[in-house]
């Protein structure tokens, strides 16, 4: 079973690269909204860094959300679901396989260029390594919340507006604690670990649930 989970995730890396994948595409975007939120903010500098990391995490919540339709769709298109559904491994394990793919081409990115773009948002380099840590621990909840909304949508032809109204609000206290815990460098009273805790928590919840949950709608959706 393991080695049919690694040569899962094998598959979807390669499926990503092949066909330019979600990851790329999110890449963009969260270019183009770290680039043109400034502009709207106009030329105060101390504003911006302020709220710079929270520009950051909307940004990435966002950006987690292209291409997440298609976390199972594409599978359930040509077949490949059905056969995933008949495999002997759990189907829990089959959603976690390609949540951590999807993650691997999305969400990792996103939290190792966040330095980079940081720069655009005039954010302090002491900064920089909360932001990508909290980044690197906040954003799998993303993914496996999104992993829901992904099985629910799966059968319809155009689900990515469905899916990002179901899994916005879910996704809501992960960007609440993500957002607090790197602000919490620049200054506060509240130390930085018991965000970043609270976010860890977060992720290891949504890894759990969201893997159920998306299992039982594959299994309803069949």
């Amino acid at each position: 079973m393991t080695r049919a989970l690694t040569a899962l995730i094998v598959r979807d890396l390669k499926l990503a690269a092949r066909v330019g994948g979600s990851g790329l595409l999110g890449l963009v975007f969260f270019l183009m909204l770290i680039t043109l939120i400034p502009f709207a903010l106009g030329p105060d500098l101390n504003l911006l860094r302020r709220i710079g990391p929270a520009i950051l995490w909307l940004a990435a919540v966002l950006a987690t959300l292209i291409g997440l339709d298609r976390l199972f769709q594409a599978d359930e298109e040509d077949g490949s679901l059905d056969l995933m559904r008949m495999s002997d491994a759990p189907l829990e394990a089959i959603v976690v396989t390609k949540c951590i793919a999807h993650w691997l081409t999305t969400g990792l990115p996103l939290a190792l260029v966040s330095p980079l773009f940081g720069l655009l948002l005039a954010l302090e380099p002491e900064t920089m390594p909360a932001l990508v840590a909290t980044l690197l621990v906040g954003t799998p909840a993303l993914t496996f919340i999104g992993a829901i909304g992904a099985a629910l949508t799966a059968s319809l032809s155009r689900g990515g507006l469905i899916l990002a109204v179901l899994v916005l609000p879910l996704m809501v206290p992960t960007l609440i604690f993500g957002v607090s815990a790197a602000q919490t460098v620049q200054g506060g009273t509240v130390p930085f670990l018991t965000p970043f805790l609270v976010l860890g928590a977060l992720s290891l919840i949504a890894m759990v649930t969201g893997a159920i949950a998306a299992a039982a709608a594959l299994r309803i959706g069949q």
